[in-house]
C-alpha cells in the first residue's frame, strides 16, 4: 500500500505543479514592451526635442521609470548610419515619456536607437525608431 500511496501522492503533486506553475511565471518579457515616437516628423534644428513613450503592449499602459542607458541617433534609414549626432537626455515632463535634446543637422530619414531596463524585468528592451526630419 505504501508504494500505491506514494504514486498517487506524486501524481497529485505533479498535477498541482502543472496547474500552478503557469500562474507564478506570468511576468512580462522584454518583448512585451515597446518604445513609440510621439511624433514621426520633426523640423530640422540644432536643438530639437524628440519624445518617446514606453508602452506595455499587453495592456497598453505607459511604463514610467525605465532606465535608458543607451541612445544613438543616426541617418541609417537613408543609408548613412555613420552620420550620427548628439543625443542629450532631458527630464521627463510626464510619467512614461522620455525626452531627448538632439541636433538634427540634415533633412531626411533618421533612426533613434534605444536600450533600456524596466524594474522587475530581466533582459534589455531595445528599439529602433525611424522618423523624418523636414527642411
Amino acid at each position: 500500500m505504501t508504494i500505491f500511496w506514494m504514486k498517487n501522492a506524486a501524481r497529485a503533486a505533479s498535477l498541482v505543479f502543472a496547474l500552478v506553475a503557469p500562474l507564478t511565471n506570468a511576468h512580462a518579457s522584454v518583448d512585451d514592451y515597446q518604445f513609440q515616437l510621439m511624433q514621426t516628423t520633426v523640423k530640422k534644428a540644432d536643438s530639437a526635442i524628440i519624445a518617446v513613450r514606453l508602452v506595455d503592449k499587453r495592456s497598453g499602459t505607459i511604463v514610467p521609470d525605465a532606465v535608458i542607458f543607451t541612445q544613438r541617433l543616426d541617418m541609417a534609414p537613408d543609408g548613412m548610419a555613420e552620420m550620427t549626432t548628439t543625443v542629450k537626455p532631458l527630464p521627463s515632463t510626464e510619467p512614461g515619456v522620455y525626452r531627448f535634446d538632439v541636433n538634427l543637422s540634415a533633412p531626411g530619414g533618421w533612426r533613434l536607437s534605444l536600450a533600456a531596463k524596466v524594474q522587475g524585468e530581466t533582459g534589455t528592451i531595445t528599439s529602433q525608431l525611424d522618423f523624418q526630419v523636414a527642411p
